[in-house]
């Protein structure tokens, strides 16, 4: 399967694993890019150093293209950017803050960059940047989402874009992958369904977490302080949702540290299970090859389905 996407950022096919806090190290990004997709390091708070370790070994296992992506808001993103930099990674991806300041910098340095965004004007000015394509990020993503749904959200941004657009957000199989190119998508990113990759070393008992739920189990805490997270309800949630419903300020200090105590600590009741809305597709482990060629094959099957309808 070739498109322009794929020729941009060389790889087989036009997938790419969502950068995951905590949870998108060489071994799953490796994983990814060795199927044909195209793997991210997540950097999160990490030390720079710790960085520059993850991308030398991601270098040693594979050498298809990856991307780093860094949290423009962590404490460490300025010393993550020098790493970057100095280690020459293929690609770069800006996040959760404003990337202007970086972006002639990577620009100098010949490295290509992309954004992750929620509304279509932050997609337009990402093109406007020099963002070799744009992955627009529908508000069925686990994790910080925007407002947003995916259905309305893709072609609003296609109609604004010449460079490719990636579709992300509840997007867990080649049926949402169909759907995401008949709305004008050149691929997509899939965080969660990596999360049941055999190569992701997220905590077991996430993993347990993600085969147990269903997509009532779905919720958005931080809507009311304008930093909305989708995970999955656990005691957490509910705490945080009291503390929003009587206007406390306290659901600042609950949500710190919630994500590495759920993916690196396996604490289930007080950390941040952070999944999309597709938990109802996540039923089984399989390898990031598996997956991918899963998603590739049932994506040709609906394509293949449809042309023979008539209208």
């Amino acid at each position: 399967m070739k498109n322009k996407l794929c020729e941009i950022i060389g790889c087989q096919y036009p997938i790419i694993q969502g950068a995951m806090q905590w949870v998108s190290d060489t071994s799953l990004v490796s994983a990814v890019s060795n199927a044909g997709g195209f793997g991210v390091l997540a950097s999160a708070d990490a030390q720079a150093e710790d960085i520059r370790k993850e991308i030398k070994q991601t270098k040693a296992l594979t050498d298809k293209p990856f991307a780093v992506n860094i949290a423009l808001i962590s404490k460490t993103a300025e010393d993550v950017f020098k790493v970057v930099l100095e280690e020459g990674v293929p690609f770069v991806a800006l996040t959760a803050g404003n990337p202007k300041p970086y972006i002639p910098y990577l620009i100098e340095a010949g490295i290509p960059f992309f954004g992750v965004v929620a509304t279509v004007k932050q997609a337009a000015k990402m093109e406007e940047a020099g963002a070799s394509f744009v992955v627009v990020e529908g508000m069925e993503a686990g994790g910080h989402i925007g407002e947003m749904t995916s259905m309305s959200f893709i072609p609003q941004a296609r109609d604004v874009l010449s460079i490719p657009l990636v579709a992300a957000g509840g997007i867990s199989d080649g049926r949402g992958m169909a759907a995401a190119f008949a709305l004008g998508a050149d691929g997509i990113q899939m965080g969660s369904r990596f999360l049941l990759a055999n190569e992701c070393n997220v905590h077991e008992n996430f993993k347990a977490k993600l085969l147990q739920a269903t997509s009532s189990d779905s919720v958005v805490t931080g809507r009311l302080s304008n930093h909305a997270v989708r995970c999955i309800a656990n005691d957490l949630t509910k705490a945080y949702q009291e503390q929003e419903q009587s206007k406390s300020t306290e659901p600042v200090s609950l949500g710190k540290g919630a994500a590495y105590r759920a993916a690196v600590e396996g604490d289930m009741e007080m950390g941040s299970i952070m999944a999309g809305q597709s938990l109802d597709l996540l039923k089984k482990e399989s390898s990031a090859k598996e997956i991918i060629e899963e998603t590739i094959n049932q994506y040709n099957e609906v394509i293949a389905s449809l042309c023979k309808i008539e209208l």
